[in-house]
């Protein structure tokens, strides 16, 4: 069992942010969201995987991924324009091989592993497993619909009267049988081959496809809204009170994690929340659900539910809440305002 994760794109749903970096490497609770994917791919014991990346945001994610090393993994680069998920494995065909393979989007957080899914992948012999989960709002994903043995019927890109409320995860297994299917398909209108036709072909051509119900939560991170509710939801499940800086004169409530060299001063922070190594906090609040980066500064402000990425300064503000703010960033106080909501780019300032 190999792995390809796909880690391209031009992520246009959220710049500014991503005109700088890949919106893979946004980080949710100080670590990026490929992370947590690479970690449930080594987790599942698989060795090889192949990374898509972007012409654009490849040496980025290079250097975030390096060799894999860090997840124990052995990892192989492969670019490819964007021109769908369907063209992505046929991209990387070369790499994989005749071996069964996961398909994980590198933009996607789940509340649990793969472990199980591929057990049940190998055990049962299949050619094609997709992961899904009831949403809300069907039509803005890939739909399946299933008969009563859960396996998959019928699948639809983005479709307009949807015929159930089963929405594609982003985690597929497949066969090498899946080649066959998209030899047989044709770009869709958006001029890219579609992941959800290849797997229709793959029905049609009498292949063993079933799907697997997702009972935890799935976040697909494509816009602010989706960033600061996963870094809400990872904070929730998985911060501890561990404060490893300097903390004098502050008070430290709940589950709060202050990483190495962080020099707290005259403050408050509040978790689940989480501190990166070398910033300093001053006359500040930082409340729940907030992450703040590496080397950032926090001066005489109050932030919560928001992501400050790493080396961004804020300063004097009197309150800031469901924000993302980028790398170098600066926000500096100019008079007095009530409650600011920000989505800024990399290397942006903002007087207020």
């Amino acid at each position: 069992m190999k792995a390809l994760v796909l880690s391209g794109g031009k992520g246009t749903r959220l710049r500014p942010l991503t005109f700088t970096t890949a919106k893979q490497l946004i980080p949710v609770a100080n670590k990026p969201i490929l992370g947590y994917v690479l970690d449930h791919v080594s987790q599942a014991g698989i060795k090889d995987v192949g990374v898509i990346i972007a012409p654009e945001t490849g040496l980025d994610v290079k250097n975030y991924v390096k060799d894999g090393s860090p997840w124990n993994v052995k990892v192989t680069y492969i670019p490819q324009e964007p021109l769908g998920l369907a063209h992505a494995v046929r991209t990387a065909e070369r790499f994989l091989g005749e071996d069964d393979f996961v398909m994980y989007l590198g933009d996607n957080l789940i509340g649990k592993g793969v472990e199980a899914l591929v057990d049940r992948f190998t055990n049962e012999n299949l050619d094609a497993l997709i992961l899904l989960k009831e949403v809300d709002d069907p039509t803005r994903f890939g739909i399946a619909v299933l008969d009563d043995k859960d396996n998959v019927v019928k699948l639809i890109e983005k479709p307009k009267t949807p015929p159930s409320k089963l929405a594609l995860v982003g985690v597929y297994i497949f066969s090498n049988k899946v080649y066959k299917a998209i030899d047989a398909i044709k770009p869709s209108w958006r001029g890219e081959l579609e992941i959800t036709d290849a797997i229709q072909e793959m029905i049609n051509q009498r292949s063993k496809v079933k799907a697997e119900k997702l009972k935890t939560w799935w976040l697909d991170t494509g816009k602010k809204d989706d960033i600061l509710f996963a870094n809400a939801k990872i904070l929730d499940e998985y911060v501890k009170q561990e404060v490893k800086g300097e903390v004098v004169e502050s008070k430290i409530e709940g589950r709060v994690t202050i990483q190495e060299n962080a020099k707290i001063f005259n403050s408050t922070i509040r978790g689940p929340s989480i501190i990166g190594e070398n910033c300093i906090v001053q006359n500040s609040f930082i409340g729940p659900y907030t992450s703040v980066g590496n080397h950032a500064q926090i001066i005489e402000s109050s932030i919560e539910y928001s992501v400050i990425l790493e080396n961004a300064i804020v300063q004097e503000t009197e309150r800031i809440e469901e924000s993302l703010i980028g790398r170098n960033a600066k926000i500096i106080k100019n008079q007095k305002h009530k409650t600011l909501k920000l989505n800024i780019g990399d290397y942006s300032e903002v007087e207020i």
